[in-house]
């Protein structure tokens, strides 16, 4: 199935379309185009490609189209505009081919990780109706359920980190006008990622050695905050040794 790009770019107006061109520019064309004509934009031209696999090499304006000295600058631009469409395409191509495994992989992963959290908030929430006598029991339930949420946040953020790679690739590649959205990617193979948790692939990579990923930081917030009310709790309540537990 053919597919095609827009992109608003003036036309040639040296006349060259509509008279007789110096040379035939086709040798250059990529492999996978297939025809182009004015799109409904004034000044926009729409390009037509065979379906890009995300396999083929980065869409490039061949080098040997710089040296040719028969095209006219013209000629060259209109190839530019021509690789600049195919590299779009073949840009969201390679992200759909390659984000594939990594999203059918993030979904029960990203599922054990709601789980966790939920049961290390049901665990919090039974203090409330947790007797004096069972605070301690209580205490070691939270921190095994803590312990649980941080490993399912940890495996979250490295599946997030590879496919925050693959969504920096895309825009690196297409720009950011022309960003394919990795959710938009998950629906296509039947997921529903609108909720997942995936930053800017610098929130992974440019940190301190001794800062959280991600999702593993809020999670640290949510475990201090809730750590710090049973603190309080507890020194209401006249427990001193109860408070001090809390904060070791």
């Amino acid at each position: 199935m053919p597919r095609t790009v827009a992109l608003t770019h003036n036309l040639d107006d040296s006349g060259l379309a509509a008279g007789v061109q110096l040379a035939d520019p086709a040798s250059y064309h990529h492999p996978l185009f297939q025809r182009s004509e004015p799109g409904r934009c004034e000044g926009s031209v729409v390009f037509y490609f065979a379906a890009f696999t995300g396999r083929e090499s980065e869409p490039q304006t061949p080098i040997s189209a710089y040296d040719d000295k028969v095209l006219t600058w013209e000629q060259i631009s209109d190839l530019g505009k021509q690789y600049e469409a195919a590299r779009i395409l073949w840009s969201k191509a390679r992200l759909r081919l390659r984000a594939a495994p990594l999203l059918r992989q993030a979904a029960p992963l990203w599922e054990a990780w709601t789980t966790a959290k939920a049961e290390m908030e049901r665990v919090y929430r039974a203090f409330g109706e947790t007797g004096d006598g069972r605070w301690r029991a209580q205490i070691l339930r939270l921190t095994e359920a803590e312990q649980a949420a941080e490993a399912a946040a940890g495996a979250w953020d490295e599946i997030a980190r590879q496919l925050a790679q693959l969504a920096a690739d895309q825009i690196g590649a297409a720009g950011y006008d022309d960003e394919l959205p990795l959710a938009e990617v998950a629906q296509g193979l039947g997921l529903d990622a609108a909720g997942w948790h995936i930053e800017h692939v610098d929130a992974y990579t440019d940190r301190y050695w001794s800062q959280p990923t991600p999702l593993r930081a809020l999670l640290a917030q949510q475990v201090d905050a809730q750590r710090q009310r049973l603190v309080e709790a507890a020194r209401l309540a006249g427990d001193p040794e109860a408070a001090h537990d809390r904060r070791a």
